[in-house]
Parts: structure tokens; C-alpha cells; sequence
């Protein structure tokens, strides 16, 4: 997620062939042809790009399987570590203007320009003091810091593995001391969260805080020690594990905890909206901007999420009146739920009927996709600290497959709300979605490596958002109520282009804005409420979903009335994803590009 943690990285292998002096001549003018002296000038920018990145931000190169520097943890939050992410942007692009784009071939200057857009964006990013608003319950170190060694980012086979960890955890004290001395600042500059990000937040630190080392989630992996280790290292390594634990980290959280409910809190803000931060206004605007990849306003965002609502309660009433149901759409759905199959009441059961989700779905991946990636993944249940703020996600796997991506289900009060695996979810997060399209960019060797791991908010949700509506021909949606689901999904993706823009544009109250969810869509006011606070706590991050899915199908669009009969969804598909998540922009010119070729 552009949001969540990921860059843009480059890698370009290519061979500097040695000659002798005595085979210099016409075949050494050949390899020297300016079009190749650009292509090299171009590769060694972009290698040199991508590991300055890895080392600014270590914890991303052990998520992409690179672990080299396992043993450091990032402060991003900190001055040196701006001014060097600041410092790498500047100089990467000055490089990059040296270089004759005319001399490139059309692979190159897609990547030439896809790095441009991305590094022009960071600049624009840091007129903004994001780092003064360091903590919230979502995307954030504070809470997500012990999913680094969950979720298997970070390796636990060896000795030295554990030893890192170690490490990293004794870093994390300085990132916890960065965060409240930014939000200290922020006080002073009159850059606050509001009250409402601060009390979703806090349970979760206390979490973290525990009387016995033992019972932390960070000593979890001594619990799965592997075979190769023996009695001493075990030894050794918990003690290594307690102490930093003990010492290092339930100290920091408890700084942090005191920290924000006796300081921070009483200084947090009533109101709601990016735009009541000083600059917010222009603020808000470059937000809208990062996450669409476009330059839609935040008014023609709003715009264009009630012209959605409207056509997709259309398309609703559509589907009621074809059922022979003569009452409300609230009424609709509450019958479709009484006739539906029983929903799970554990949360084996829940990963397990996903899992029959996805037996039913892989045959006819074919249909639709020539390239089908290799990766796994698994899926499970948010963890119990998390999932009061979180909601369902994807975390990638690496391309080598030393571990699988993951698919977390949030399954908050099953036990007592029995809950069925939704169709829409599964296509959305996994297959054909997240998992499908990461895994299949990542596992592109022939891309440049910021291509391979780039994440575009616009284009990752917005392809999930689209794979949503492919179910169909997947052999899903067969059951009324899933297929009503996928409607009320979507629904609910475009009620987030009003209320995010009435959040942080027109000063509507989070009351305001929880009562319009619920209204539009039908949902309970618990559901509603931990989304908005999600957009709150993320201003603009929500827009991508539709905006991206609207464009996708878009191009689809025109290339069905380009091509006609020479149209191939297979072909669509695979040329879409081939180069790996793009902005918008660049996108819909790639593929106006294809169109043209196929016209051919």
C-alpha cells in the first residue's frame, strides 16, 4: 500500500563486456551507439536509486525477500532520515534529466517516466509535516511494528535471524522517542489528531504492554524455535529476547501510552477534517492528488461518488425487482441474509470457507488470464489486538516464495455473530485481486525492480475493486445473497468519494458522515463508524478504490469499441497487469498505446 509501506525501486541487470585494445574499432563503435549509452546511463540511475532506497528503508528489503540488512530498523519519522529520503529524490532526479528519453526504447521510457511521476510526487510530499501525525491506529509503526516478525517479513531460521530481531527491536525505542517528539511539535504548530484517531490508537499500545515478557506478542517467535537450533542458542537467544522486551520495548510503549493519554489527548483535536490543519486545504488537495494518480478535485470526487451511488442503487433495485421482492432494499437484503446459508461461528471455519472459495474460483482462472502467478498465500484471522481497527487485508509475499502472502479476515465477534466468507472479499483481497496482481508483478524478473514492487493506491485498489466484478465468470455469485453483497461492496466504495471529501472538505462531523454510511448502504453503525475513523485517520486513501476501478474499466471500455471482434479479455487482462501497478495517467497512455498496436 502507497499508504501502508512501499517505494518505488529499480533494478536493470545488463553486462559492461571488457575489450582489449586490440579489438577496439568498429564493433566497439556499435556497443557504444548512443541508444545503448543511454539505456546504460539509465540502469546505473536506477540501480543506484533502488539500493540507497533498500538501505534508507531496510524493513522493505526484508518484505521483497532482500536481507541484507535484517539487523536495521528505520526512523522515517526522524530529521536526518527526511532529509536523506529529501537528499535521494533530489539527486536521482537530476541524474534522470541527464538522460535522453528519445534514445530509450518504449519498455525504458515507461519506466524513465513512471520513476519521474513517482519521484516529482515525493517532493510534493514533503511541503507537507506528515511526520508531526506519526501515530494512528492504522499504518503506522506503533501498531504494526510486531506484525514485522507475525506476518513473516522478517525470517526466523537461524540463529542470526533471531539475533536481528533482537536488533530491530532495540531500534525501535528511537523511533517511539521521534514519534512523540514529532507529535509534541505538532502540538506547538497546531498539527493534532483528532480525539477520535488517538482513542481508536491507545488500546492498541496498551496491547502491547505486558507484566510478564512471555506473554508479548514479540516473543512469539522463541515459541517457534526451529529444529536446527540447539539447547544453548535456545538459551541464549531467549534471554537475548527477554531482556529486549523488558528493557527496550514495554518501556518505550509505556512512554508512548503515558505519553498520549495524558499529554497528547487532552491537546487532540474536536474537529475531524484535514482541511482545519494549518494548510490543510492544499494539503488535502496533494493527498487527493497522490492517492488517484490523477487530477480530479476533491468537488468532482464528490461529484462522481453521488452519480455512483445513485447508478449502483439502480442496478440494485434492478436485481430486487427480478427476485419478485416487493419491499425496500434494507428489506431485500435482510431477506437474502435470512435465506442465505449459516455463517460461521469460529474462526477455522471462516478461513475455511474461503479456502472453499477459492477451490471453487481456480479452474476458471483460465477464462479470463493467460499469466497466472506462482505465489501462495494463506489466510487468517486479524489478530485480537488489531481487529477492533483494522480492517481485512493483504499482505504480500516476496517473489523468491520464501513465505506466503497473507489474507487477513477480520472475524471481530464471530463467536457470538456467526459470519459467512464473502465472495466479494475474496476476489477483492486474493484472487483476482490483491494477491493475484502483486504476486504477478513481483514475479516479472524482466522489470525493472521499481515496476516489480511500486504500489499505486489508484491502481491496486482499483484493480481489487474491478476483480470484484469478475465473479461471475469465475463461478461465483451463484448464491442471490453473495451476489447482492458484491453490489452493496461496491456501494460502498463509492459512499467513500462522499464522505472522505465531505470529511476533510466540507466540514461535515463524524456523526454526519457515519449517519450517510449508514443511511446509503444500510449498515450498522458499528461497521460505519470504524470506517470513518479509518478516513479520518487516512485522509484521501479511500478514493483510490473507485477512482481506479472506474478508470480500469474505462480502458476496457475503449478497447472493446477500438477492437470489436478483434477484442480478447485474456489479452486485456494480461496487458493491463504486465507492467506492474501504474498512475493512472501513465496507465490509460500504455494501454491507448496497445489499442493501437492491436489495431494493427
Amino acid at each position: 500500500m502507497n499508504t501502508a509501506s512501499t517505494g518505488q525501486f529499480i533494478r536493470i541487470r545488463y553486462v559492461l563486456l571488457g575489450l582489449s585494445w586490440l579489438a577496439l574499432g568498429a564493433c566497439a563503435a556499435i556497443r557504444t551507439t548512443p541508444p545503448a549509452a543511454a539505456a546504460r546511463q539509465l540502469d546505473a540511475v536506477f540501480e543506484d536509486y533502488f539500493e540507497a532506497y533498500l538501505q534508507l528503508f531496510p524493513t522493505f528489503a526484508s518484505e521483497i525477500g532482500d536481507h541484507r540488512y535484517d539487523h536495521r530498523l528505520e526512523n522515517a519519522i526522524s530529521a536526518e532520515h527526511l532529509a536523506a529520503q529529501k537528499a535521494l529524490a533530489d539527486r536521482t532526479l537530476a541524474r534522470l534529466d541527464q538522460v535522453d528519453a528519445t534514445l530509450l526504447d518504449a519498455e525504458r521510457q515507461l519506466s524513465l517516466s513512471v520513476l519521474v511521476y513517482n519521484l516529482k510526487d515525493t517532493l510534493d510530499g514533503f511541503k507537507f509535516p506528515q511526520q508531526l501525525l506519526p501515530v494512528r491506529q492504522l499504518a503506522s509503526f506503533a501498531v504494526e511494528f510486531p506484525l514485522l516478525g507475525e506476518s513473516g517479513i522478517h525470517p526466523f531460521k537461524s540463529a542470526g535471524d533471531y539475533d536481528n530481531f533482537v536488533k530491530r527491536m532495540q531500534a525501535f525505542t528511537a523511533w517511539i522517542d521521534s514519534a512523540i517528539a514529532n507529535l509534541r511539535r505538532g502540538i506547538a504548530a497546531g498539527i493534532v489528531q483528532p480525539r477520535a484517531v488517538i482513542e481508536r490508537t491507545l488500546p492498541q499500545i496498551d496491547a502491547m504492554i505486558v507484566d510478564d515478557a512471555k506473554s508479548s506478542l514479540f516473543y512469539r517467535p522463541i515459541e517457534r524455535f526451529p529444529q536446527s537450533l540447539n539447547a544453548n542458542e535456545r538459551e541464549r537467544l531467549t534471554r537475548a529476547f527477554v531482556d529486549a522486551i523488558e528493557r527496550s520495548l514495554l518501556p518505550a510503549y509505556r512512554r508512548l501510552a503515558n505519553f498520549l493519554r495524558e499529554e497528547y489527548l487532552p491537546k487532540a483535536r474536536d474537529s475531524h477534517g484535514w482541511s482545519e490543519l494549518p494548510e490543510g486545504v492544499v494539503w488535502y488537495d496533494y493527498l487527493v492528488r497522490n492517492q488517484t494518480t490523477t487530477e480530479l478535485t476533491p468537488e468532482e470526487i464528490f461529484s462522481l461518488g453521488e452519480k455512483e451511488i445513485a447508478r449502483i442503487k439502480s442496478e440494485m433495485e434492478r436485481l430486487r425487482s427480478a427476485g419478485g421482492f416487493n419491499g425496500t432494499l434494507n428489506e431485500y437484503a435482510g431477506a437474502l441474509s435470512e435465506k442465505a446459508p449459516r455463517g460461521y461461528s469460529s474462526r477455522a471455519g471462516l478461513i475455511g470457507g474461503y479456502q472453499e472459495i477459492q477451490r471453487k474460483l481456480e479452474p476458471h482462472l483460465a477464462k479470463l488470464f493467460g499469466a497466472i502467478p506462482k505465489s501462495r498465500f494463506e489466510v487468517r484471522t486479524i489478530e485480537e489486538y488489531r481487529e477492533q481497527s483494522a480492517p481485512s487485508q493483504y499482505w504480500s509475499a516476496p517473489p523468491d516464495g520464501s513465505r506466503p502472502g497473507v489474507f487477513y479476515v477480520n472475524a471481530r465477534g464471530i463467536e457470538s455473530n456467526p459470519r459467512r466468507a464473502s465472495e466479494a472479499l475474496f476476489l477483492h483481497e486474493a484472487i483476482p485481486g490483491h494477491h493475484f496482481q502483486i504476486s504477478r508483478q513481483r514475479e516479472q524478473s524482466d522489470l525493472p525492480r521499481f515496476q516489480r514492487f511500486a504500489d499505486y493506491t489508484a491502481f491496486t485498489e482499483g484493480w481489487a475493486l474491478y476483480a470484484e466484478s469478475l465473479g461471475a465468470e469465475l463461478g461465483l455469485y451463484r448464491e442471490a445473497s453473495q451476489n447482492f453483497s458484491r453490489l452493496n461492496s461496491e456501494l460502498f466504495r463509492a459512499v467513500r468519494l462522499v464522505v472522505d471529501v465531505g470529511l476533510h472538505r466540507k466540514n461535515w462531523r463524524r456523526e454526519q458522515a457515519i449517519k450517510f454510511i449508514i443511511d446509503t448502504t444500510g449498515g450498522g453503525e458499528s461497521g460505519a463508524s470504524l470506517e470513518v475513523d479509518r478516513y479520518i485517520a487516512l485522509p484521501a486513501q479511500a478514493l483510490g478504490y473507485k477512482v481506479g476501478q472506474l478508470k480500469i474499466i474505462a480502458i476496457r471500455a475503449k478497447a472493446q469499441a477500438a477492437l470489436g471482434g478483434k477484442f480478447a479479455i485474456r489479452e486485456f487482462h494480461d496487458e493491463l497487469l504486465k507492467d506492474g501497478a501504474l498512475p493512472l495517467t501513465i496507465l490509460e497512455a500504455k494501454m491507448d498505446r496497445w489499442i493501437e498496436r492491436s489495431l494493427r
